[in-house]
């Protein structure tokens, strides 16, 4: 309400609320109530929790970099070429063992990026196993696209 200058009481409308539901009322009351300390209204309610996500942007990165490179065609589609391809990119962000591997993919979005399934280090210590049974093919494909891209470059 707003006193005008002949000290009568005037009344202007800021907002209707009839058209908001129960919940926006109750948003709108308790933004109101605690005006002064709008950053803090997280911290208001009990009903909140906040919990850290999955980490994206190092496995995305390195992923990117991989299929740029070729990496990812040269292992294949099945899910041992996606495991090899965890123990690539999990070796990149950190030097640690398979256990170490498997525990970075529980803070990584690594099965949802590679579209990977669950494993655990026994199955990464098998999926070396298929790295050496394949090694050869692998590096054969790594090598015709290293040449393909080399042809497309022209030497002056």
């Amino acid at each position: 309400m707003d006193t005008c200058k002949t000290g009568k009481i005037k009344h202007h409308t800021i907002a209707n609320l009839s058209g908001c539901s129960e919940a926006e009322r109750n948003a709108k009351k308790l933004a109101f109530k605690h005006k002064d300390q709008l950053a803090n209204l997280i911290y208001i309610s009990e009903d909140m929790a906040v919990k850290q996500g999955k980490s994206v942007g190092a496995v995305w990165t390195i992923f990117t970099l991989a299929k740029r490179l070729g990496i990812v065609d040269a292992l294949g589609a099945t899910q041992q070429a996606k495991l090899a391809l965890w123990q690539i990119i999990a070796r990149v962000i950190d030097q640690g063992s398979r256990l170490s591997a498997v525990r970075l993919a529980g803070t990584h979005a690594a099965c949802d990026i590679i579209n990977l399934e669950g494993f655990n280090e026994e199955k990464l210590y098998k999926n070396l196993d298929w790295l050496a049974d394949n090694q050869a093919g692998i590096e054969d494909r790594l090598f015709l696209k290293a040449e393909s891209r080399r042809e497309g470059f022209v030497s002056v």
